[in-house]
């Protein structure tokens, strides 16, 4: 993958550019395409912007905080729990790391010690779950339940503990000096009631009616003037003698809701409230009733809406209704709505603002809530950092720099960023320097650190902390890109695309693509760029290029017409060679080309999850698949995609179950390796390996293309070799490679290992390094036959071609400590 396409457009000299309004007016007839090709500054295609002011949680230390989170969360008290979960998966979200972040989420949710805990954080992992439903739907076709999440009985979660206190009340009523019977009057109409269970439903009503106040000698009340109408004070008087209500209008019961809060008969005021809670059925429901809710405080009602409200989410915050709730509320109906947590609520509503809009007002109004509802000092490190990348991109740049120097004052170093963009901005370059020295002078230095202080100087010392900062931390695409156009704008092409291909080699970064799609289009290397955006595309299909000007499937249409086209077989045997050289992206490309042609799109589709997988992509895989299952073109082929679904999510006993399904209906390839690929995978038993074998050669019998053959080869190769059965292993692996899978190197080297010649796997692994494009892994796994010296100047090209490779660090850190305890001896 590092050289992938080098043309002899290469070794030219001259760069050529293409603008999108060229491109554009070509396609139009405006222009003749020759005049595309005039000579010009390459600057406007390869300008790379800053990189953006993460609006997340990032701690200088992120080991010292998450060990920090582990010790509390040892020791702290239960409701306290969800709380430092959510922080640990806003450290996650900092870090990238999706499946961790999930499994806080979920935490939290186990670990909720209120209701209102359990609401948020349920709708928050279903939120993070969205487009998922398809699993669901495959879950429940299995028997397997999968409403985990599933909307909460609010009233038996909110316990009743006020009937005591009625009782207790009702004991204390002292003897009668009037009729125990009691007349309220309403308007021209009278209700006889009993005076003593009237007086057991409140304080006031006991003072009223047993008390020194003038209504105590009375038979006749008018109540009148207090909001209560004939026929709901009847209602009241009834459950005064039946502690129900039944079959109650919910007008009549707002109207009871609110006279009971006034008279303060708490019982019939928790009747009503969980009487009209059980009555919402819609989002349209909960508008209505929820200021209801915070005017009279009913808690059950108050928080049945706000599970309807999230669990809406993020469709909900279309309404302008629902937003305004959210966005209004003040501390005590925050309280109300929300209880105890509030900032985790305003936290989820936050990030599914900013996911849709990071500078609308509601965003704005969100994150003011999230402030006023911050607590800790790391929740106020987040909230105020938050808020202050928001107010940065709406370019309020003075209330972004109050922000920003609260985050920084109390302690979150990163946003130091934004203080440094703001210097800037407001033309104090040095000071931004300086600042940003400061903090790489005063704690460990980090990558970002690097990074941002490159933005405030030039030439050499920009080139070298832009160095520093890859690394200090080789995921940042900044560098890469920078270094990229720099040597593209000297007309060094060749360093430039080998500067762009080292962070492709091992991160198939979008802007990455951008760029090198660029490069290729300057050259006039239509071919490689074509690869380059089908590529994009691919990953997503409404991408924009040109800073966001031009869709990418426009400039696809464009650059296509410089391109011969490829007949069926001619894609074909494209994607065996790249596939077979291990160049993922070339493979991705031609799979794209293919998906417009008549072929079978099912096996297409999950031909590009397989690669997408390769390529550390499983959102996109997982679209992949969906989509294959969509374009199966039979029973039985829908039934394996559902299987690899269902297993790359998981659920592998589910996945073993649909191809035997498939199997029932006809015995394919597909069926019986997916079958043996999650046999193998999923059980510990040894005995499973002669099922395995036996599942892969019945695949191999059926019918397929040699891709999957040889895929099918090297996985048996390996239950034989982890038998022990190294002759048919060998045998395996060989008759892989005459088809060219390319991988069976690696089996083969293991067997020669296995044997005991070491010198034998050496040059195995070096005939993979020679064919594949994308070869860290192989020099790593080469590593492993041969001497000290041979291993480590391998393991330094591993670090070079992939530097998020654990082993080679894990390797290095490991001689040095032997080497220090050896000079302690």
């Amino acid at each position: 993958m590092r050289n992938l396409f080098l043309p002899e457009a290469c070794k030219e000299t001259q760069v050529h550019t293409l603008s999108p309004q060229s491109w554009l007016q070509v396609e139009r007839g405006k222009l003749s395409k020759s005049s595309s090709h005039a000579s010009s500054s390459i600057e406007p295609l390869i300008k790379v912007p800053e990189p953006p002011i993460l609006p997340f949680f990032k701690p200088a230390d992120y080991v010292e905080v998450l060990a920090q989170i582990h010790e509390e969360l040892e020791t702290c008290h239960p409701h306290e729990k969800s709380s430092l979960y959510l922080l640990q998966f806003q450290v996650f979200r900092g870090l990238g790391e999706v499946k961790l972040l999930r499994r806080s989420l979920r935490a939290a949710w186990q670990k909720a010690s209120t209701v209102h805990e359990k609401i948020i954080f349920g709708a928050w992992l279903r939120y993070e779950k969205q487009g998922e439903d398809l699993i669901s739907d495959l879950l429940a076709s299995c028997g397997k339940c999968t409403q985990e999440f599933g909307t909460l009985n609010i009233a038996s979660q909110i316990p009743d503990d006020i009937e005591l206190k009625a009782f207790e009340t009702l004991g204390m009523i002292g003897g009668n000096r009037v009729s125990s019977t009691v007349f309220f009057r309403i308007g021209d109409q009278k209700i006889a009631c009993d005076r003593q269970k009237i007086a057991s439903l409140s304080g006031p009503f006991c003072a009223m009616l047993n008390g020194c106040f003038r209504e105590s000698l009375r038979e006749e009340i008018d109540l009148s003037e207090n909001g209560i109408s004939l026929l709901g004070f009847r209602i009241v008087s009834e459950f005064s003698e039946t502690g129900s209500l039944n079959n109650v209008h919910p007008d009549i019961l707002l109207e009871i809701l609110t006279f009971a809060n006034k008279f303060c008969c708490e019982r019939l005021k928790d009747a009503c409230d969980r009487k009209i809670a059980s009555l919402i059925s819609s989002k349209q429901d909960a508008v209505d009733l929820i200021d209801y809710a915070l005017e009279e405080n009913a808690p059950v009602l108050a928080a049945s809406c706000l599970q309807v409200f999230v669990n809406e989410l993020p469709d909900c915050l279309n309404d302008d209704q629902v937003v305004k709730i959210f966005g209004n509320a003040n501390k005590h109906q925050r309280q109300i709505m929300a209880g105890s947590a509030s900032f985790s609520l305003y936290c989820l509503l936050s990030e599914v603002a900013m996911a849709r809009d990071s500078r609308s007002e509601t965003t704005v109004c969100f994150l003011e809530r999230l402030v006023d509802s911050a607590e800790s000092y790391r929740q106020r490190q987040f909230s105020f950092h938050q808020l202050g990348c928001v107010r940065f991109l709406r370019k309020e740049y003075d209330e972004a720099e109050k922000l920003f120097e609260k985050a920084f004052s109390l302690g979150h170093v990163y946003s130091v960023t934004g203080l440094a963009r703001l210097g800037s901005i407001k033309g104090n370059k040095i000071g931004s320097y300086e600042k940003l020295s400061s903090v790489i002078s005063s704690h460990s230095p980090l990558g970002w650190m690097y990074q941002e202080r490159s933005l405030y100087c030039e030439g050499e010392k920009k080139l070298e902390d832009l160095v520093k900062a890859t690394e200090s931390d080789p995921t940042l695409n900044y560098p890469y890109l920078y270094r990229a156009a720099s040597q593209m704008r000297k007309q060094k092409v060749q360093d430039a695309l080998m500067e762009i291909n080292r962070v492709l080699g091992f991160k198939l970064a979008l802007e990455c693509l951008e760029l090198r799609f660029y490069f290729y289009l300057a050259l006039e290397d239509y071919r490689a760029a074509l690869c380059d955006v089908q590529a994009i595309l691919t990953l997503s299909p409404r991408y924009r290029l040109f800073e966001g000007r031009v869709a990418a499937i426009q400039l696809r249409t464009l650059v296509r017409e410089h391109v011969e086209n490829w007949m069926t077989v001619d894609c074909w045997m494209q994607l065996y060679d790249r596939w077979s050289s291990v160049d993922d992206i070339g493979s991705l490309s031609v799979i794209y080309q293919m998906l417009e042609s008549d072929a079978a799109k099912g096996v297409l589709y999950f031909r590009q999850s397989l690669l997408l997988l390769r390529l550390n992509c499983p959102e996109a895989a997982m679209y992949s698949l969906q989509l294959a299952r969509q374009h199966a073109g039979s029973e039985h082929e829908r039934l394996v995609y559902e299987g690899w679904i269902l297993y790359d999510t998981g659920h592998c006993e589910e996945g073993l179950r649909k191809a035997e399904e498939s199997i029932s209906l006809k015995k394919t390839f597909e069926a019986f390796f997916l079958k043996a690929y999650a046999l193998a995978d999923s059980s510990l038993d040894p005995s499973c390996s002669a099922t395995v074998v036996s599942l892969l050669e019945n695949a191999l019998k059926c019918p397929s293309d040699r891709l999957r053959k040889g895929q099918a080869l090297n996985n048996l190769g390996s239950v034989y070799a982890d038998c022990g059965k190294l002759d048919f292993a060998a045998d395996c692996y060989i008759n892989a490679l005459r088809i060219g899978h390319t991988r069976a190197h690696q089996g083969l080297a293991r067997v020669h290992s296995l044997r005991g010649d070491r010198n034998a796997a050496y040059e195995e692994m070096t005939k993979l390094i020679e064919k594949a494009r994308s070869n860290a892994s192989a020099y790593e796994k080469r590593s492993e036959y041969c001497d000290r010296e041979l291993t480590k100047a391998d393991l330094e090209m591993v670090t070079q071609l992939d530097p998020l490779r654990v082993y080679p660090y894990r390797y290095r850190a490991a001689g040095q400590i032997l080497l220090f305890l050896h000079c302690l001896t």
